[in-house]
């Protein structure tokens, strides 16, 4: 019986430390009744100032940005109104044209027809000034006849091209207004992988669309600039960009621009998880460019480059490895070598191509660069002077650039003597490439193709081709032969 007293009273004891124990460590019986294991803290997932971490805002970049981003029309001639005139078949041949033959004839006396319906495209714009300069994308205006803009408070304007850079797919345009909004440029340079970012366009053509996301990546080439020197090294993002966002602006959240929304990444053209757009710093050089010569100065090392493989050597860095120079190129006059590996522009580590290419290209012609690289186990500093494409710092002229005929959206090269002697004309202007452009859209025009004529004007030369369209506007005709059948004349129509 001892025994058993002893026992009770030695669980009542433990019993009670339990329980005190219990409450002193916040249980109790009376509220809860869950008599699982707890194997971590848990929390409500409400949230109350200053009792959690603090989640990203974006009301105050959308407040800032919406009104600086416009929405813009493009109005382009449909391919059905111009096109080629093979042969003797000058059905298609629209109205502009009809002063080569008469007016309203074809040389045989028929009459002809209208062209077809104007086709629009849209996109978007970032305003740059109060005074109503305005950045967007080249592929959003290459093909324009006509360019309206609408403000974010709905006032409509008729916009001019102030300047175009294929390079960088990059547009300045010009709408005649005052006291504008305008967006403030952040340095894209200091851009974090991570880091929260809003977009702002208007996606089919809806206006004035916000959404946010993270920045994914930098320095991404997507081989989506279809120019001879492309300079891709975006802003990987994964905020939602739809067709109509392109020119349209990524913002930080102070509302800042640090890039213009460019492309996406889709196997369906929308939205599927990755969006791309232009480093604002970038932007800065070419937009200034455009604004004071009308042209982007660009300067050039010279030197056709890859990503370094990697190889056996002890030393090896990370570079970009030079492939081959151009002849009498800046880097080459410089001292840089075939096989060479640049690992650091003027201090700054250079991994990739793109970085290379986007460093490089926010310099101009005359421009002073020093770049760091390994040769044979060892290092040397270099200093380079950029160059631009004719080989000199001189500052490059708008007619000089051949801008007349960037509108286009193709290459050109002089037809060589010997050839032009083999096929009997006295000289002509190749077709080499074909890019999304005047003649992509509105002819079917193929490479290849040699121009004699341009509006009954014989062309012996690129630079007889520039100069002919040099400020053109309206209607324009092409003549000339495929050199596989050179006794058959070809003629495509174009506007400008």
């Amino acid at each position: 019986m001892k025994k058993y007293l002893v026992l009770m009273a030695v669980a009542c004891c433990g019993g009670l430390l339990a329980l005190g124990g219990a409450r002193l460590l916040g249980w109790n019986n009376s509220t809860s009744n869950w008599s699982g294991e707890r194997t971590a803290p848990v929390h409500f997932a409400n949230y109350a100032p200053g009792t959690g971490p603090v989640v990203a805002d974006f009301t105050f970049a959308a407040e800032k940005s919406l009104p600086v981003v416009v929405h813009i029309a493009a109005s382009m001639r449909s391919k059905r109104s111009a096109g080629s005139l093979q042969g003797f078949g000058f059905q298609g041949l629209p109205e502009p044209f009809r002063q080569f033959f008469g007016p309203g004839l074809t040389p045989f006396g028929q009459d002809m027809p209208n062209g077809g319906e104007p086709e629009q495209a849209t996109g978007s714009g970032v305003v740059l000034s109060a005074d109503g300069y305005i950045v967007t994308n080249n592929h959003v205006v290459q093909e324009a006849d006509e360019l309206r803009v609408t403000l974010n408070d709905k006032r409509e304007f008729k916009a001019t091209v102030v300047g175009t850079d294929p390079s960088t797919d990059l547009a300045l345009l010009k709408i005649d207004a005052k006291d504008l909004p305008f967006i403030q440029l952040a340095n894209s340079d200091n851009l974090k992988v991570g880091e929260w970012v809003v977009a702002v366009g208007n996606p089919f053509n809806l206006s004035g669309t916000v959404t946010a996301g993270i920045v994914s990546a930098k320095g991404r080439d997507i081989h989506i600039v279809r120019d001879k020197a492309p300079i891709e090294s975006f802003i990987q993002t994964d905020a939602v960009v739809n067709p109509g966002n392109s020119g349209g602006a990524l913002v930080n959240l102070n509302g800042d621009l640090i890039g213009i929304n460019t492309a996406i990444a889709s196997p369906t053209g929308v939205y599927a998880g990755y969006a791309f757009a232009i480093p604002a710093n970038l932007v800065a050089k070419v937009i200034e460019d455009l604004r004071k010569y009308g042209v982007v100065q660009r300067g050039y090392l010279g030197i056709i480059i890859r990503d370094q493989p990697k190889d056996k050597e002890e030393n090896w860095q990370p570079g970009v490895y030079v492939d081959s120079l151009a002849e009498n190129s800046a880097a080459g006059l410089a001292g840089v070598r075939k096989g060479d590996v640049i690992t650091q522009i003027d201090g700054q580590a250079v991994k990739t191509s793109p970085e290379l290419l986007e460093i490089v290209g926010k310099h101009r012609p005359g421009d002073r660069l020093n770049l760091t690289v390994q040769r044979n186990g060892s290092v040397r500093d270099i200093a380079v002077v950029l160059k631009n494409r004719q080989g000199s710092t001189d500052v490059v002229k708008k007619t000089d650039a051949g801008i007349a005929l960037s509108a286009l959206g193709a290459s050109f090269e002089t037809l060589g003597k010997n050839e032009a002697k083999q096929l009997g004309v006295a000289g002509g202007v190749r077709v080499t490439t074909i890019n999304p452009g005047k003649l992509s859209s509105q002819t079917d025009i193929r490479e290849g193709f040699i121009i004699l004529k341009v509006n009954n004007e014989p062309v012996s030369d690129v630079d007889d081709m520039n100069r002919l369209l040099q400020d053109k506007r309206g209607g324009v005709m092409l003549e000339g032969i495929y050199p596989e059948n050179p006794g058959k004349v070809y003629y495509y129509a174009f506007g400008l």
